[in-house]
């Protein structure tokens, strides 16, 4: 991928991105839909939980259509793993994932650390760390806390933030990218 001077990345490679497979997913959000064009009409999410030991390797978007079994697929995934429950997966956050993982160029899956979380099992990582949000976007099926083996978190935060849909929290000393599909800001370091 190319940065800019400033470490961005660049609007050509963005596109390119987009443009130089088929297998494409990106945020289904009205600033990201000029990235669409001619861009293909699959999306794929590919991860591993260290936690379950489970894995996922499925196509959730094709024609321009969600599929329900796939998306279902990846909301079982993404469950409370603590507690074994099972809540709906924001389709924009999966989109969001898949996005930035086609821009970071890899077919190494992610590994999700954490998907949906019980408002019990929130509130018992927050007694444990204050970077738990109370009101965590977590608990309503809308984040994902992810990484990646082969890249870095300040390659894999470039790639969610050039996505400019939703939240991108940068986790450096815990080796993690958090995503979700709320309001367009950043933090972390």
């Amino acid at each position: 991928m190319t940065f800019d001077n400033s470490g961005h990345v660049t609007r050509r490679a963005l596109l390119g991105a987009f443009a130089a497979t088929t297998l494409v997913a990106a945020p289904t959000f009205s600033n990201a839909a000029g990235f669409l064009k001619g861009a293909g009409d699959i999306r794929r999410l590919r991860m591993v939980s260290t936690r379950t030991g489970e894995k996922i390797d499925t196509i959730y978007w094709i024609e321009g259509q969600y599929i329900k079994d796939a998306v279902k697929e990846i909301s079982i995934f993404m469950r409370d793993w603590r507690l074994d429950e099972v809540k709906n997966i924001d389709t924009r956050t999966i989109d969001i994932m898949a996005a930035s993982h086609n821009l970071v160029d890899t077919s190494e899956p992610y590994t999700l650390l954490s998907g949906y979380r019980n408002p019990n099992t929130n509130a018992m990582l927050r007694r444990r760390s204050s970077n738990v949000a109370r009101n965590s976007r977590h608990m309503a099926g809308q984040a994902a806390d992810l990484r990646l083996k082969s890249r870095s978190v300040g390659q894999l935060t470039k790639a969610a933030v050039a996505c400019h849909s939703g939240g991108v929290g940068r986790y450096s000393r815990a080796n993690f990218v958090h995503m979700d599909c709320g309001p367009t800001r950043t933090w972390g370091g």
